[in-house]
């Protein structure tokens, strides 16, 4: 398969997801580690962009969407978000034609089988409950991910909160579709250290769900069938993805993931367009 048949469908909130990216400091919950190189948006539509691939976003109702200002505006900017190369990068993927002219998953024709690729990105802002909720984006995925079983020429990759919403996918008996696959998400630890260390002054924003809500790695390791084998973690803050065996499904963390974990499906994408017939 040549590069310019791969098709890649974004599935996205109308707006909140991360385009940039902060760390934290695991045994210091009031100090920021920040990690501003990444984007667990644009870092990816960038690398399939240099691919050569097809790529199609889809919002609920094609409404063009924005991710989260707070990182790329305002103090909240300056003390947690992007740097102004990251802003830039975030920019320029906002004049593309696929950024401005998107889809919808609420469409009678909406499919995800057409795509040999579907990317799902984070963000804590709770705008992206829009895509995690919704039951269409459930179905899909519920359709979709069965088929990236090995051998196929189709794959899924997820980072942060995408998790908790490909986790939301159901198979036809019901289950979560991440059941019996190998996964990572967001640490609870490092969601825990960013809701207590800005809590004073930003409350509840580091938790989609709100304060008292599970965090993501609870929510995740709910859905699979032996959470201790199949859930992979890491509180490092080097760049740590995971590849399942069983699916073409890689995941990743967080904001400073993105980039090996775009690399990684590049890779596996190419892979398995050449060695599937």
């Amino acid at each position: 398969m040549a590069s310019d048949k791969v098709k890649v469908a974004i599935l996205m909130a109308d707006y909140g997801h991360d385009p940039t990216g902060t760390a934290i400091t695991i045994g210091k919950p009031q100090i920021m580690t920040l990690l501003k190189h990444h984007t667990e948006t644009a870092v990816p539509f960038s690398e399939f962009q240099k691919a050569g691939w097809d790529i199609t976003i889809f919002t609920e109702n094609g409404t063009s969407p924005q991710c989260d200002k707070r990182m790329l505006e305002g103090w909240t900017q300056k003390l947690l978000g992007a740097t102004q190369d990251a802003v830039s990068l975030y920019d320029s993927m906002t004049t593309t034609h696929e950024w401005q002219s998107p889809s919808s998953w609420s469409s009678p024709s909406f499919s995800l089988t057409p795509f040999t690729l579907v990317f799902l990105p984070g963000g804590h802002e709770k705008g992206v409950r829009q895509v995690i909720d919704s039951a269409t984006v459930q179905r899909a995925l519920g359709a979709y991910f069965p088929q990236t079983r090995k051998p196929s020429r189709k794959a899924v990759a997820a980072i942060c909160h995408g998790v908790m919403a490909l986790a939301e996918g159901k198979t036809a008996e019901g289950r979560s579709v991440l059941c019996d696959a190998t996964t990572t998400a967001l640490p609870g630890a490092m969601e825990g250290a960013a809701y207590q260390g800005t809590r004073l002054f930003l409350g509840d924003y580091y938790k989609t769900y709100g304060a008292g809500s599970e965090s993501v790695e609870e929510f995740v390791r709910k859905k699979l069938n032996d959470d201790k084998v199949q859930y992979k973690n890491s509180l490092g803050l080097s760049p740590f993805i995971v590849k399942d065996e069983r699916y073409n499904y890689i995941s990743g963390r967080f904001p400073p993931d993105a980039k090996l974990l775009a690399d990684e499906v590049v890779a596996l994408v190419g892979e398995i367009s050449q060695s599937v017939n």
